[in-house]
Parts: structure tokens; sequence; C-alpha cells
């Protein structure tokens, strides 16, 4: 795979776009995916960056949680923010990222990604529950680099 648009078709995008509305849906954390071609740098630094560059360190709670990847790295990365990192053990992502890493392995890029979203969300409900006043405070959109 040589280009970042060849890793998903736009059905299996819209599938991933919805999987994020779905899981916004129990929790008031906010769910953004960015996929990258490579990076030179380490990957979760380069995640870090772009959890800032998406402006996903501005929401109210401080609970925005980004799905990185760099495709042809064959590298992803799960990070979530100071209000979910303040409240959560060190190894929070691992049983997400377990999930992805399985179908993964397999070829599946996108269910692995819908199921590690869908998680996340479920996780995020334990400490960050939906509330009536709760607004959509980013995207849901993929974003690319």
């Amino acid at each position: 795979m040589s280009k970042v648009e060849d890793f998903l078709t736009k059905e299996e995008e819209e599938q991933i776009v919805e999987a994020i509305r779905v899981a916004e849906t129990n929790t008031s954390g906010e769910i953004r995916v960015h996929i990258e071609k490579s990076t030179s740098k380490v990957h979760y630094d380069r995640a870090l960056e772009v959890f800032h560059d998406l402006r996903m360190d501005e929401t109210k709670l401080q609970n925005g949680v980004l799905f990185y990847f760099a495709v042809e790295d064959k590298n992803f990365v799960i990070c979530g923010d100071k209000g979910i990192n303040d409240l959560v053990a060190n190894d929070f992502w691992d049983c997400t990222k377990d999930i992805m890493a399985n179908h993964f392995k397999s070829g599946n890029f996108k269910q692995g990604i819908v199921d590690g979203i869908l998680n996340a969300g479920q996780q995020l409900k334990k400490y960050f529950p939906s509330t009536e006043d709760d607004t959509n405070e980013l995207s849901n959109e993929i974003s690319k680099g």
C-alpha cells in the first residue's frame, strides 16, 4: 500500500465515521482518526503532534482520543488527553489495541478500526458518560496527512 488513499475505500471511511458517531452517543469523549503514509518521528510523538494540530487538547473535559495510523510503517497509536489519562490506569488502551491488532493481522483494517472505536466509546462511557447538554466538539471526519 503506497498511498494513504488506498488504505481504506470511501465506503469503509464512511463506516468508520459512523462508528465514531455511534461511540460518541455513549460518552462525552471525542474520538478522531488520523491516517498518514509514514513518519520519520517516533510514532507516539507524531500522534501527540497530530493530536495538538487537530486541537483535540481543547475539549472542555480534556477527553479527546486519537487513533493515529502510519500506513506504510504498519504502526498505530491510541492517545488520550489529560482528562482521560488522569483517571485511568496506564494500560487502559491495551484491550482496544489488542482488538484492533487481531483484525489487522488478518488484513481487516476497517473492522479493526471500527471495533477499536466502538470499544473506546464503551470504555470512555465509564468515566465520561454522555450528558443531555453534550455537544460534538470535534469533527468525526477522518483526517489525513
